[in-house]
């Protein structure tokens, strides 16, 4: 006989509006192009399944938190897989939801069309005289069909089964929605370390300050890290402020065992890093009337002229040429470089003030501009007080700033990149 769900009244994890709208609004999940999964008939012909919408961040240590990446947090909706929609009503959109450990290896070939017995028969428990494999906030109850995991931490790694993995799965609890079938959720299979390992964890994302092996590709006390540490290269910070002056300096210091694809790899985790608001000044002449300031990893920010600062997305394509001059200066004399202290970015007396600040380029030849006489103008930007991470989508490297020389160079406010 077939039971319809009871409305139940529920307090439990509350969801916020704008979450739940925004995953209602997703689009259909990626089948990986096999064919759909059969059939599951729920209320009025409904194909109802329990999807997870976050990943998890990896790796996962026996007593660490389990949570999404970047430290987000963990979703699961209801969906109808007939519309491709999450089920925001009736009974079955605010169900309460069990939390299970899963084999690594249930479901390798990812056909979803698994039952309630072989999902049951791929829960892992706790090893004898262990305590529960998993502690935590166990259940889960669905708000208009989107629910949010709760604190979970594992108390054993994942050595000892067959697969050397775990997955995180959901089931709908027992005595909800009883003789309607609910297809069960699964994660990616995952390893779980022992906390002991945590000692060695890269960091996601990682801090300036971080020591440079906290990076992907650089292991503590490896050879990629004490050929850095040998370079003077200690921190994340001084990684990316290398990557940024002379790329190609820091994979000869490296040497030809890190493979182009460890590179990347490298260079893709180490610009997830946020910037911190540290600002440096170069000034070619001792007149100080012009200068680039750079931020901390020494990317480009802007042009200071005239008591002013210029992002560098504000500057014509000429002055950028100028300004890729100036960049080159600054690389090759670092040491005249200077750290902004905080207090005044100008340091010295204007001696002329007008609605333009005009400055002179020098014997500079291009051939865009008809003479050497730049108008910046004036505008009202403020020195950046705190920089963005970088675009891990956008590489980064190269010996010169060299405005002129790439036409492809993204320069955005206070950030360039090339």
């Amino acid at each position: 006989m077939l039971l319809i769900c009871s409305a139940y009244s529920f307090t439990g994890l509350q969801v916020s509006e704008e979450v739940e709208r925004a995953l209602a609004k997703l689009g259909p999940p990626r089948v990986n192009g096999r064919s759909s999964p059969k059939r599951i008939e729920g209320p009025n012909g409904q194909n109802l399944q329990l999807e997870f919408r976050s990943n998890l961040s990896l790796p996962i240590f026996t007593g660490g938190k389990v949570e999404g990446e970047q430290g987000a947090a963990i979703h699961v909706v209801l969906v109808d897989r007939n519309t491709q929609r999450v089920v925001t009503s009736g009974p079955e959109s605010s169900v309460k939801l069990d939390v299970v450990v899963l084999e690594g290896d249930f479901n390798n070939e990812d056909d979803e069309g698994w039952t309630q017995e072989e999902f049951d028969s791929h829960v892992v428990k706790e090893r004898e005289g262990k305590r529960p494999l998993l502690t935590g906030e166990l259940q889960v109850t669905l708000k208009e069909g989107v629910g949010t995991l709760g604190d979970l931490t594992f108390t054993d790694n994942s050595s000892w089964i067959r697969s050397r993995k775990f997955r995180l799965g959901m089931k709908v609890a027992s005595g909800f929605c009883e003789g309607m079938r609910v297809r069960e959720a699964k994660t990616e299979a995952f390893t779980v370390k022992d906390h002991r390992g945590e000692l060695y964890k890269k960091h996601y994302p990682p801090a300036l300050s971080d020591d440079v092996w906290r990076l992907e590709k650089i292991g503590k006390d490896g050879a990629f890290h004490k050929r850095l540490n040998n370079a003077g290269i200690f921190t994340v910070e001084e990684f990316l402020q290398l990557v940024v002056r002379d790329s190609q300096k820091l994979r000869n210091i490296l040497g030809s065992g890190m493979s182009n694809k460890m590179w990347d790899a490298l260079l893709e985790h180490a610009k997830t890093c946020v910037l911190s608001g540290k600002l440096y000044v170069y000034y070619p002449e001792d007149t100080r009337n012009v200068g680039v300031v750079f931020n901390n990893i020494y990317e480009l920010s802007g042009l200071i002229a005239g008591e002013q600062f210029h992002s560098a997305d504000a500057l014509s394509d000429s002055q950028k040429v100028y300004v890729d001059t100036l960049v080159k200066k600054a690389y090759e004399n670092w040491d005249q470089v200077i750290q902004y202290d905080g207090k005044s970015l100008l340091n010295f007396k204007q001696n002329k003030r007008s609605t333009r600040t005009e400055f002179q380029t020098g014997p500079i030849s291009y051939s865009d501009a008809s003479d050497h006489q730049l108008q910046v103008p004036r505008l009202t930007n403020s020195v950046p007080s705190e920089q963005p991470p970088l675009d891990p989508a956008l590489p980064i490297g190269g010996k010169h700033c060299c405005l002129h020389e790439y036409s492809m160079f993204h320069i955005w406010p206070h950030k360039l990149y090339f």
